[in-house]
């Protein structure tokens, strides 16, 4: 009897042994799973989102390849932005800003035409030079300086009033123009963004 006590007793012993260790071991791995589960939730909505707007995106690009194939096939890229030619204005010059008999600045004003002859805010970049157009011993003009305006840069750049609109340039030449009775000249270089074509001007500036 009392031998079957003790194994009884060992039996349970066992029993609740096995019991703890088995809760022990579920409780550690429970914890982890919550989380990656959550993760997987998280992971599974941002998909779906990504999927979503995906659809979306496809179906504008979709419209709008309906829209173009459905223009005559005559009609080229630059049709819809018939750039002509561009013009540098008679405000282009060098300026004295404080009136010390030093030029300090060189403000381009530009205005690329369409061929309707009206004035458009045309996308692309802008190459400006500053010449001396007094030949050296080569014969070789001597180019005082040289900007670059990149696209991000021009749109910003457009300058409107009730007389008329233009992209506006600011140039420091302190430091460039040792004798302002040189004769001197800005050349202008517009690469259109939409037919790819160049564009040249040069203009004369005689500082006042």
């Amino acid at each position: 009897m009392r031998t079957q006590t003790i194994n009884l007793l060992r039996a349970l012993l066992v029993v609740c042994l096995v019991i703890f260790a088995t809760g022990c071991g579920n409780g550690n791995k429970i914890s982890p799973l919550v989380g990656e589960n959550e993760e997987l939730r998280q992971a599974k909505r941002e998909l779906t989102r990504q999927i979503e707007q995906s659809k979306a995106e496809n179906e504008e690009l979709r419209n709008r390849n309906q829209t173009l194939s459905g223009l005559p096939d005559r009609i080229k890229v630059e049709d819809f932005y018939p750039l002509e030619q561009i013009k540098i204005t008679g405000y282009t010059n060098l300026f004295d800003k404080d009136k010390d008999g030093k030029y300090e600045k060189l403000i381009v004003y530009i205005q690329p035409i369409d061929e309707q002859g009206d004035i458009v805010k045309a996308a692309g970049s802008v190459d400006v030079q500053l010449i001396n157009t007094s030949k050296d011993a080569d014969g070789d003009k001597l180019r005082l300086a040289q900007w670059h305006i990149s696209p991000d840069e021009l749109k910003k750049l457009w300058f409107a009033t009730v007389v008329t609109s233009n992209y506006r340039f600011t140039f420091d030449i302190a430091r460039l123009v040792k004798n302002p009775k040189d004769p001197m000249a800005v050349t202008v270089t517009f690469i259109d963004y939409v037919s790819g074509k160049k564009f040249e001007e040069l203009k004369e500036i005689k500082p006042k």
